[in-house]
């Protein structure tokens, strides 16, 4: 008897603890700062970002990629495919971004879902991207970030701290200047 109650206990702290990090989504992209744009970006104030989750996955070129070696920089995690038109045209802006950032600790990593290798590998050649990314043809990453941010499209891009929280997101294409401020801004760390 006393089992039947503790994971009925379980369960329904369980069950809180989903609902209350939907509520607080909800609070953060309805009174988030939105600088960038008012219609698809956010930005979670120093102090209240949510930990973005210490992913791991193998890149298109067969390589392991750990998020938590990134600590200390800032990171542009850009959830992606070559099949998604919205993707291939934020494309170069994110290629020239992973140029003039890199040297001021500004790392870039995609997450190509739903693709194969080949089409994404062909597809970074031809925009010159040369930053790596995930292969993730199951969408465990986008899962993994949909515990604690509302990653579900496709382009989405987060922006992470150098403390590995997450501080900004944009759902949709990026702009050049859109990124420019969500950078600047994530500096300001918790």
């Amino acid at each position: 008897m006393c089992k039947a109650k503790r994971r009925t206990v379980i369960t329904v702290t369980a069950a809180a603890a989903v609902l209350l990090a939907a509520a607080l989504t909800v609070t953060f992209l309805t009174s988030g700062k939105n600088n960038a744009s008012a219609t698809n970006s956010v930005e979670y104030p120093a102090g209240h970002r949510p930990a973005a989750p210490d992913v791991t996955g193998t890149s298109l070129t067969g390589a392991t990629i750990k998020l938590s070696s990134y600590r200390g920089k800032i990171v542009v995690l850009n959830f992606w495919g070559s099949w998604c038109s919205p993707c291939r045209d934020e494309a170069p802006t994110l290629a020239v971004l992973d140029e003039q950032y890199a040297a001021k600790g500004v790392a870039f990593l995609g997450d190509d879902v739903g693709d194969t290798p080949t089409n994404a590998l062909a597809f970074i050649h031809s925009v010159g991207i040369t930053y790596p990314s995930i292969n993730d043809p199951g969408y465990a990453v986008v899962q993994a970030f949909s515990q604690v941010a509302p990653v579900s499209d496709t382009p989405t891009t987060v922006v992470i701290d150098k403390t590995g929280h997450v501080a900004a997101m944009v759902v949709g294409t990026v702009t050049y200047s859109q990124m420019t401020t969500l950078l600047r801004d994530a500096a300001v760390t918790q």
